[in-house]
């Protein structure tokens, strides 16, 4: 069995990147494998401490971790799990497996400049890449003559199912989280503004951030939730609402897999991994994505069917299926075989769902966000760690004063 280090970014409470990659930590220990943690650390806090603050937020206790990428012990296997991580795993002085989890197309969280050229040149490092999804592949693929390996998006079905106790309302859920701006959060208020105005009876709740941001509708804000707190939402909605821009997000897989019909935005990044028979793929604009929602709410049997499929999609997902193909892919770099890769093909078929000409829809114009948040992760992501975290700290303390 191998020592298996990763090197892992700031912890943030509620991520569900961080979630994945500790997960898949955890399951090579399962199998055997010593995991090694080494957590981005600019305020130097003992192990013990940053051990305690896994668990506390993620549920996962590691026996060996520590602060800090500066002093890397020899392992043989080393995972990446940021762009900015990739370059210290190509440039570890000892022999071992390079390898890169990589769950976005992170040159996306930048404006194009450093900070996307920098995350781009990380996949040109020679790092062996393992990805969840079907479309970070072809995009490797395409843009660099990567070859990578990956895992489908799964859920864990023992927490995500169908509650038949539970009855459907007539409401829509959304994961909002103002801080990242590759969930669009201002594009999925501004759909919700319009369902809202159109059907005011419908109820909206928005979950996944602590922020409650700058919402100008009736809703239910619903913070940060746990796991079966939000498989609870996902059974009493009748329309589930997820934007990812730069890979899908884990999100819409557990909706479908409590028989939630899903809408999301039909672009390159969502065509691969979505079947078109459980979603609602639409084209970017709130008047659109609005009147996606507004279709499935206004007709019972096609949600219905949506989520007749999406139970069925899921079926044959449960979380063991993703962890054992990130297995077996682990398990062929380590014994020097070259894995066998293809480039998959899109799943979703159908064209844009778009709204009709001439529809005339409502918003508030002086509610939309007007500009990115200074203390977004990805906007900063090209600066050195110690000084994204004064940056942030700055402008979290002038919105505090003009608040």
């Amino acid at each position: 069995m191998a020592i298996i280090s990763w090197l892992i970014p700031t912890l943030i409470d509620g991520s569900g990147g961080h979630r994945t990659f500790l997960q898949h930590a955890a399951y090579l220990e399962e199998q055997g494998h010593r995991s090694r943690i080494y957590v981005e650390d600019v305020d130097q806090r003992s192990s013990l401490e940053l051990r305690k603050n896994i668990k506390t937020l993620f549920g996962f206790d590691f026996e060996e971790v520590y602060s800090g990428w500066d002093h890397i012990e020899p392992s043989e296997m080393v995972f990446a799990t940021i762009w900015y991580s990739a370059k210290v795993v190509r440039d570890l002085p000892f022999e071992c497996v390079k390898a890169y989890f990589v769950q976005d197309y992170e040159a996306l969280f930048n404006p194009m400049g450093d900070g996307f050229l920098f995350a781009e040149n990380s996949y040109t490092y020679g790092l062996h890449p393992i990805t969840i999804g079907r479309w970070l592949p072809h995009e490797l693929h395409e843009r660099f003559g990567v070859e990578a390996q990956y895992f489908d998006f799964c859920a864990d079905l023992k927490v995500y199912r169908r509650l038949p106790e539970v009855e459907r309302e007539k409401s829509v859920c959304f994961i909002y989280q103002p801080e990242k701006p590759r969930r669009c959060p201002e594009l999925g208020l501004e759909a919700l503004g319009i369902v809202k105005s159109l059907m005011p009876e419908v109820n909206i709740r928005l979950f996944g951030s602590k922020t409650k941001g700058r919402v100008w509708f009736d809703h239910q804000h619903l913070g940060l939730l746990n796991l079966e707190a939000c498989n609870a939402v996902y059974n009493r909605s009748s329309v589930g609402l997820c934007i990812s821009s730069s890979n899908p997000s884990r999100i819409p897989f557990e909706m479908m897999a409590a028989g939630l019909p899903v809408v999301e935005i039909h672009r390159q990044n969502t065509l691969y991994d979505f079947p078109d028979s459980a979603m609602l793929l639409c084209e970017q604009t709130p008047e659109s994505m609005a009147a996606g929602i507004l279709s499935l709410l206004e007709k019972p049997k096609k949600r219905e069917a949506m989520s007749d499929a999406a139970l069925e999609f899921m079926s044959n997902k449960p979380i063991d299926h993703g962890l054992d193909q990130f297995g077996k892919a682990v398990k062929a770099l380590l014994k020097g075989k070259s894995p066998e890769t293809s480039v998959p093909e899109r799943l979703y078929k159908k064209e844009a769902f778009k709204a009709k000409k001439g529809t005339v829809l409502s918003r508030a114009p002086s509610s939309i966000h007007k500009g990115p948040s200074m203390d977004a992760p990805g906007r900063l992501g090209f600066l050195h760690p110690k000084i994204r975290v004064k940056v942030r700290r700055l402008a979290q303390r002038i919105r505090r004063l003009m608040a």
